[in-house]
């Protein structure tokens, strides 16, 4: 027992791990001969080059039945969700609030915009076709270069007195601001049923009460020859159309109110569990 209990010397302890690392009485190293180690390796070679395999072989048979050009599933996206630019998110949703004689309350809006819609200048447009028709553009082949559909052009002078062209401060000093509405991408989506969707602003819970806007283009239309959407490899150029809103009669130093809805079929915008399909809807308050 006392031998046992017995303490080993830090040389001891180095003399019993360097016999156990490699034993010259039995030629094992680490316990077990040079031909065990051998064994074992190239057991664990073999495992780990099958598992290689197998792992690169379900990765080439996956990508093999994914179609690069469309989502396999795209069953939550019924209706495109539409956004708001300028967009400024405050405690209770989307809040624009400024003041017409301090352009640090609109300055940052007035860049926002500009900001936006540097990618529908002519030159970033470029790549895309003109388009006169109104019926949708239908493509069953790759026309554009390095296999990709072709895309219409949307450039911001069809925003006209939203374009930021004739009026770089987008109207806001003046109290009549522009806004532009958006409509996301869904993937060979057809709005409208053949008759092109177009925006409507009222204000919330009083549509009765009328609401003065100018929509641009005209009408405030989304024309049938931007859709559908094909996918971003198919349509690496592809821009979405917009809306402008110019708002010309905004009560001062008020909180509005104001929801702009799609209006088309296909288009629902009476979703409780999402207040941005079809619709967007956002507060308003010019100070002067």
């Amino acid at each position: 027992m006392s031998a046992l209990n017995e303490k080993k010397t830090c040389s001891e302890r180095m003399e019993n791990f360097r016999r156990f690392v490699w034993n010259p009485e039995t030629k094992l190293f680490m316990g077990r001969t040079l031909i065990n180690w051998v064994w074992i390796s190239l057991y664990y070679l073999a495992f780990y080059v099958v598992m290689s395999g197998l792992f690169a072989l379900s990765i080439y048979s996956s990508m093999r039945t994914v179609n690069p050009y469309e989502p396999d599933y795209q069953d939550q996206l019924k209706s495109p969700g539409v956004t708001l630019r300028p967009d400024v998110d405050g405690d209770r949703g989307l809040q624009i609030y400024y003041n017409v004689s301090d352009n640090k309350t609109w300055g940052g809006l007035v860049t926002t915009l500009r900001t936006f819609l540097t990618a529908y200048t002519p030159a970033a447009q470029r790549p895309n076709i003109n388009c006169t028709s109104n019926t949708y553009f239908i493509q069953d082949t790759f026309d554009g270069p390095n296999k990709t559909k072709l895309s219409c052009k949307f450039t911001s002078d069809m925003l006209q007195n939203c374009s930021g062209i004739t009026d770089p401060t987008f109207g806001f000093p003046e109290g009549k601001p522009c806004f532009i509405i958006k409509m996301n991408r869904i993937i060979k989506f057809l709005p409208g049923n053949g008759t092109a969707p177009r925006v409507d602003c009222t204000y919330v819970g009083d549509e009765a009460r009328q609401l003065e806007v100018d929509y641009y283009p005209v009408n405030g239309t989304f024309n049938l020859h931007y859709f559908p959407y094909y996918g971003k490899k198919s349509q690496p150029s592809y821009s979405n159309p917009l809306v402008a809103v110019k708002f010309l009669n905004i009560t001062r130093n008020v909180e509005l109110r104001i929801v702009c809805k799609i209006i088309g079929a296909g288009i629902t915008f009476d979703n409780v569990h999402d207040p941005y399909e079809g619709k967007v809807e956002f507060k308003l308050k010019i100070e002067d």
